[in-house]
């Protein structure tokens, strides 16, 4: 089997089951009616990219760096992450403003980010994007945001279509997927018919009365019953609930149940293929109901996450959350982007278990530095030192916590622990959902 025709994840199991997957070598297009809506798949499709340890390239017209490092979070510091930074010397017009965020010392960044001297010109954007590629292996991944911004630099849509009919070829023979951001009503009813010839796959996101929708437009070598049938669903961070979710994915969802399960423990899909003996492209097919495992997988999949098998066939509300339990119960967390001599952990509460509160214990050895926090933040987190010392650097500011401290994070999050001390330190973590 070729490679343009293996199945990826989009990171959204419902939108995978309802496109038929993506192909390595889709280009795919979202046309954002309120200008706001394809973050949430782009996040996910990073999300899936990274578990799956793939390289990502995300080309930035609309952003500035800073911007768009508080939008992606943790998710910039992952060692897969190119940004290629179209804005500063773009719609920043290479203001000092913008500049500025460069003159600290690169070699810190927990993070690569490429300038762009002169995206008014698309050769050298081109040149940059190949020339980010060429030393990357296997099937990388393209976010492009986005195509309105690239005319409003470019001057009209005649260099934008320009541009776009020599790049998808070519991203399409070098075994890419890219997903391509454009707001509908900033271009012609012409462009967008060029566009959706060319591309594989076209989505529409639309808002009407405060409700959102998606509409599969167009999907090459597939053959979707919801083709141009608008489905309505809802977002809340970068979790998406589809409006026919639950009929449709029938009672029983062990992809989604699976992908709950290796999440809450950090596990990315490589580290559980590895484990189970499989690929990580069949974890993700198994996550996107594309597949289902072996009953041998299936019981070693289980093993590996501490659970019972029957975890996997439990509906939500056949689960009954334990109002006491032993910590034995709990299970160990993997932390992909860290190195695992200098963090261990264990959340508290029994696999599967659905409360308001996620406890956990984390463990930072003597002298050990993380150059990021330990969990990706999407709220409120509250720790408290059981034992030892550490240092958590947060908004450049270096704070200092003893045995009996407590530390609670909200919008901001460390970019820095340490442990000075000899022995290790031990916190009690809660993350609050």
């Amino acid at each position: 089997m070729g490679s343009k025709h293996i199945r990826i994840s989009s990171g959204v199991a419902e939108l995978d089951r309802l496109l038929g997957g993506l192909f390595i070598g889709d280009n795919v297009v979202w046309y954002d009616d309120a200008g706001s809506l394809a973050g949430v798949f782009c996040m996910n499709f990073i999300q899936a990219s990274q578990a799956a340890d793939k390289a990502i390239v995300y080309v930035s017209f609309d952003r500035s760096p800073k911007n768009l490092l508080e939008k992606l979070g943790a998710l910039a510091e992952n060692q897969h992450m190119t940004i290629v930074d179209c804005f500063t010397c773009g719609k920043g017009d290479g203001s000092d403003i913008f500049n500025k965020f460069y003159e600290k010392n690169g070699a810190r960044w927990p993070y690569r980010i490429i300038k762009v001297n002169e995206p008014w010109d698309p050769k050298q954007v081109m040149e940059a994007i190949y020339g980010i590629h060429k030393p990357l292996r296997e099937d990388v991944r393209f976010v492009f945001e986005s195509l309105t911004g690239m005319q409003d630099l470019w001057g009209g849509e005649d260099q934008i279509l320009k541009f776009y009919t020599h790049t998808c070829p070519q991203l399409y023979e070098l075994n890419t997927i890219a997903y391509w951001i454009a707001e509908k009503a900033a271009h012609s009813v012409k462009l967008k018919a060029h566009i959706n010839q060319i591309a594989q796959v076209a989505m529409d996101l639309s808002m009407r009365r405060g409700k959102s929708a998606l509409t599969i437009l167009k999907a090459e070598k597939r053959h979707p019953n919801t083709l141009n049938t608008p489905i309505q669903y809802w977002s809340d961070g970068t979790d998406l609930r589809f409006e026919d979710q639950k009929r449709a994915s029938g009672p029983i969802d062990i992809g989604q149940r699976l992908r709950e399960l290796r999440t809450r423990q950090g596990l990315s899909q490589t580290e559980l293929a590895r484990s189970v003996g499989v690929t990580p492209s069949t974890i993700s097919q198994i996550e996107s109901n594309l597949i289902h495992p072996s009953l041998s997988a299936l019981f070693k999949i289980a093993e590996t996450l501490s659970i019972k098998v029957s975890a996997f066939f439990q509906e939500e509300n056949d689960q009954s959350d334990p109002v006491v339990f032993s910590v034995t119960q709990g299970v160990n967390i993997y932390f992909p982007n860290l190195p695992r001599d200098a963090i261990s952990g264990k959340v508290l509460t029994p696999p599967g278990a659905d409360y308001k509160v996620e406890p956990s214990v984390i463990e930072i050895p003597g002298g050990a530095a993380l150059a990021a926090h330990f969990y990706m933040h999407k709220g409120e987190e509250l720790g408290y030192l059981i034992e030892g010392r550490l240092q958590a650097e947060i908004k450049h500011v270096l704070h200092d916590l003893a045995a009996g401290d407590i530390v609670y994070l909200t919008s901001e999050i460390p970019t820095q622990w340490k442990n000075p001390g000899p022995g290790p330190a031990r916190l009690l973590w809660l993350k609050i959902k």
